[in-house]
C-alpha cells in the first residue's frame, strides 16, 4: 500500500480515554479501586471507536494488555500496540525543557508521516508546538478530560478531523 492510501492512525490511550478516573464534579467521584477499574469502561466506546475511519493502535503503558483486557470488553478486535523504548537521557533534558510527554517522540517516529489522532489526557500544546515541527504528516493531538473519559464531543471532533482529510 501507498502512504496515501493508508487510512490514518489513532492512537489510544487507556487510563483517562477509556478508563475515566478522578472526580467528575458533574457526576461525582469515580472508583479507584484496582478490582473495579474495568467496570469504568463503556462497552459502547469500541463501536464508536471502531466506527471512525482510521486505524486503531493502542498508545497505552497498558502494551499488550491492552488487547489482552480490554479489546473483547469493549468490542474491539486486536490491535496494534506502540512499544515504549526504554527511558534514555538522549532528549530527556530537551523534552523536559519544552515539557514535552514522553510518548511523543515515539508516536510521531511510529506514524512515520502518516496522519494521526493522539487521544490521551495529558497532551499539552507543548506536545502539539512540536508534533507540527517534527512530523511531516497532518495530527491532532486531542486532550480527553480525565475525569470524564472519550465523550460525546470528542467523538464529535476526530470524526470530523478524519473525515476533512
Amino acid at each position: 500500500m501507498t502512504g496515501h492510501m493508508q487510512r490514518p492512525l489513532l492512537f489510544l490511550d487507556v487510563d483517562g480515554p477509556l478508563l475515566p478516573f478522578g472526580e467528575d464534579p458533574r457526576r461525582g467521584p469515580r472508583a479507584t479501586a484496582v478490582g473495579s477499574h474495568l467496570a469504568r469502561l463503556v462497552p459502547e466506546v469500541g463501536r464508536r471507536l471502531a466506527a471512525l475511519p482510521c486505524e486503531l493502535v493502542w498508545a497505552t503503558t497498558w502494551e499488550d494488555a491492552a488487547n489482552d483486557e480490554l479489546a473483547a470488553l469493549i468490542g474491539l478486535p486486536w490491535l496494534p500496540v506502540v512499544s515504549w523504548p526504554e527511558p534514555s537521557d538522549e532528549h530527556e533534558h530537551e523534552d523536559r525543557w519544552f515539557g514535552l510527554h514522553w510518548k511523543t517522540r515515539t508516536l510521531v517516529s511510529w506514524a512515520a508521516g502518516r496522519p494521526f489522532a493522539w487521544v490521551d489526557d495529558e497532551i499539552t500544546d507543548a506536545d502539539r508546538d512540536w508534533v507540527s515541527a517534527h512530523h511531516r504528516g497532518r495530527a491532532l493531538l486531542h486532550r480527553v478530560e480525565a475525569s470524564r473519559g472519550l465523550s460525546d464531543e470528542d467523538f464529535a471532533a476526530l470524526d470530523r478531523w478524519f473525515r476533512a482529510l
